[in-house]
C-alpha cells in the first residue's frame, strides 16, 4: 500500500507537465500577412481635430502589439488598414438631482467601420467591419472640457477594437 501513493504522486506530476507543455503565451495565431499599412483614419462625423489622435493610436497600438510590423508606404505593406469614424452620439444616462433637464451623465458612442485590403492578392479580408466603442463622461466640471478628456480615451478604444478585429482569428 505505501508504494502505490509514491508511483502516484510522480506520475501525476508527469502529466500536469506534459499537459502544459505546448501552452503559448498570447493568440497564437498567425495572420495572412507581415507588414501593414495604416492609412490616416477619415473622420466624417463632426469631431474637430481628431483625425490625427485616431490615426496615431492605431498605429501605435499595432506597433506596441507586435505581430505585424507597421510601414508608412503602402506599397512596402502586405495588408492596408482603412478606417472611416461615422457616428459621434451621446446618449443621456443621468439627470442632475436638482434639474432633471440638464444631464450630469452621457454615455458616448463612436462607430466607425474598417477595411482591411491585402495588397498582394488584391482583394479585401473585410470590407466595412462596424467597430464601436463607449464611454460615460460625467458634466460635473463642463461638458466641453469632460468631452475634449474623453477623446483620447475613446481613440484608445477605437483603436484596441480595430487591432482586434484585424490581428485576431476571424
Amino acid at each position: 500500500m505505501t508504494a502505490l501513493p509514491r508511483l502516484l504522486l510522480p506520475a501525476l506530476l508527469l502529466l500536469a507537465v506534459a499537459g502544459c507543455s505546448h501552452y503559448r503565451l498570447g493568440t497564437g495565431a498567425q495572420t495572412a500577412f507581415n507588414t501593414l499599412h495604416v492609412e490616416p483614419v477619415a473622420v466624417a462625423a463632426l469631431i474637430p481635430q481628431s483625425k490625427a489622435l485616431f490615426t496615431t493610436q492605431v498605429r501605435e497600438t499595432f506597433i506596441r502589439d507586435g505581430r505585424v510590423t507597421v510601414v508608412n508606404d503602402p506599397e512596402s505593406a502586405d495588408a492596408t488598414l482603412l478606417i472611416t469614424v461615422r457616428h459621434y452620439d451621446r446618449e443621456v444616462a443621468t439627470v442632475r438631482p436638482g434639474d432633471t433637464g440638464l444631464a450630469r451623465k452621457f454615455t458616448v458612442i463612436l462607430r466607425a467601420d474598417a477595411t482591411l485590403y491585402d495588397r498582394r492578392s488584391g482583394k479585401n479580408l473585410f470590407v466595412q467591419r462596424p467597430i464601436t466603442v463607449k464611454r460615460e463622461l460625467f458634466t460635473d466640471s463642463g461638458q466641453v472640457q469632460a468631452e475634449y478628456q474623453l477623446l483620447p480615451l475613446l481613440a484608445a478604444d477605437l483603436a484596441d477594437q480595430a487591432r482586434h478585429a484585424v490581428l485576431d482569428v476571424w
